[in-house]
């Protein structure tokens, strides 16, 4: 079966990536623009793609592909009606994360709420050898015991967060959907974590519904100065907004790990903001624990592989 991996770049080059078994014509790509898909994917039966685009046109140009293996959760780069209109199978890949993005969510968290960065900054330019004592107070430290931590999203990311920030003897509340109501006891009320939450952390897909959860509205509603940290999707909270509300003091720091557009684009507000003490911006790399990336391809070529055996895994077609 003749499979090509359209972005071998977004795994590192010292990561051995084992082909799938059924591949017997075998071709990797390290990057591939949208407008080199359907060159590269002409004749074969599988695609495996990251973060490369599958749009509607290239699918309907390429009438041998059967099988489309994205190697990620997230499939929004994948136009799932044309897929299942054309009878193409499309897998993804399932719970890997639960680990490497909770312990990401907690180095943000710790780093902030401790001023990490600020302190290390200072020590670099000198200010211990001025204190003229064995210690100095730039920055503010705050303990996590005993706050309350506002997770956006309550699936197996979110409820890990929750298992560690219990460990830390936080209180962690899930918040409702954003203008939903009646949702169960699980949930606090989505007006009550912007008001009470210490920490506030998302785990949610972007969806029309989830983009912008927190924006300007929801900064002036929030009491405590929270963190905000994002190590889910960039778009769930306005750029210009968090910022704006960063330089107002509604917010006492972010954590982001995801931009709306990756790599940044040229005037990203978020870079106007890079380079203050409570800002910590890290390349979308929370996933990208070595265990975590492991198991991410052995589920993608788990899953060529039982398509081609006629049983697919994970399907979302």
């Amino acid at each position: 079966m003749r499979t090509v991996f359209l972005d071998r770049e977004t795994f590192p080059a010292d990561m051995e990536l084992t082909p799938p078994e059924a591949a017997r014509d075998w071709k990797t790509h390290d990057r591939s623009a949208p407008q080199e898909v359907v060159e590269r994917l002409a004749g074969a039966t599988a695609a495996i793609t990251n973060k490369v685009p599958l749009r509607r046109e290239a699918i309907e140009a390429l009438p041998d592909l059967k099988f489309i293996s994205v190697a990620a959760t997230g499939y929004d780069v994948i136009d799932i009606d044309a897929c299942r209109e054309r009878g193409i199978t499309v897998s993804n890949v399932r719970g890997y994360a639960v680990n490497t993005v909770p312990e990401h969510t907690f180095a943000l968290i710790l780093a902030l709420r401790r001023s990490i960065v600020g302190y290390r900054e200072d020590v670099q330019t000198g200010q211990w050898e001025k204190a003229g004592q064995f210690c100095f107070f730039t920055h503010p430290i705050r303990d996590l015991a005993g706050s309350r931590l506002g997770i956006i999203g309550e699936g197996a990311i979110g409820q890990a967060v929750a298992a560690i920030a219990r460990g830390f003897g936080m209180e962690p509340v899930f918040a409702a959907h954003k203008g939903v109501s009646g949702l169960g006891p699980l949930y606090t009320p989505f007006e009550e974590v912007l008001e009470t939450a210490d920490i506030i952390t998302l785990h949610c897909p972007l969806t029309p519904n989830t983009r912008d959860t927190l924006a300007m509205p929801e900064f002036r509603a929030m009491k405590r100065k929270p963190l905000i940290i994002n190590t889910a999707r960039g778009g769930l909270v306005n750029e210009e907004d968090v910022v704006g509300a960063l330089e107002e003091g509604l917010i006492g720091g972010i954590g982001f790990d995801v931009l709306t557009a990756e790599p940044p684009e040229p005037g990203n507000p978020l870079y106007r903001a890079a380079s203050r003490t409570d800002v910590i911006l890290t390349p979308h790399v929370a996933w990208a624990s070595h265990e975590a990336m492991e198991e991410v391809w052995r589920q993608t070529i788990e899953a060529v592989d039982a398509f081609a055996a006629g049983a697919p895994v994970r399907t979302l077609t």
